[in-house]
């Protein structure tokens, strides 16, 4: 079971609206061909702005479930001031203490090594207009919180991930 938030049911609304009023444009017919594409592979896409935010927040998979995110920097701000990244942390991790830590860790793409078992997955850190697919096999029940550890992002670049239990 997936759940997506928000950007992924406006543009399916918005392509099927235009589509069923018959005003169709090439630009429409490309939208829907991505949702279309989006929801053959599953994935869930998450965009990282300039604004300091995600597009997704919070998203729900089924424990052993393979899950493919796919992080797009939308921003145009250079790697080296302010690159994005998706963390998520295994869960119980502190991210306050994470987030400190991974000022420091510029060597790293700001993944603390001292702290990387508190890591469950990773995208690298991206530069303006990049984009990295993530694809893991989804962890045991729980709440695992996820955050760009690029210095400062952390306090308003985070989310949560919860893994259902497999019926």
């Amino acid at each position: 079971m997936r759940t997506l938030s928000n950007s992924f049911f406006a543009l399916l609304f918005a392509s099927l609206l235009m589509v069923g009023c018959g005003g169709e444009s090439a630009d429409t017919a490309d939208a829907a061909a991505d949702v279309t594409e989006e929801a053959a592979t599953d994935a869930i896409v998450i965009e990282a702005n300039d604004m300091l935010q995600f597009s997704v927040t919070e998203f729900s998979v089924t424990e052993g479930e393979e899950v493919t995110i796919v992080l797009q920097n939308v921003g145009q701000m250079a790697k080296e001031m302010g690159g994005h990244n998706l963390v998520i942390l295994t869960e119980g991790s502190d991210l306050q203490a994470f987030g400190i830590a991974a000022a420091g860790a510029a060597d790293t793409e700001y993944i603390p090594a001292d702290l990387a078992d508190q890591v469950f997955a990773a995208t690298a850190l991206l530069g303006p207009g990049e984009e990295y697919t993530l694809t893991f096999t989804a962890p045991a029940a729980g709440t695992y919180e996820f955050v760009c550890s690029f210095p400062g992002h952390f306090g308003t670049m985070r989310g949560v991930m919860t893994v259902e239990a497999a019926m």
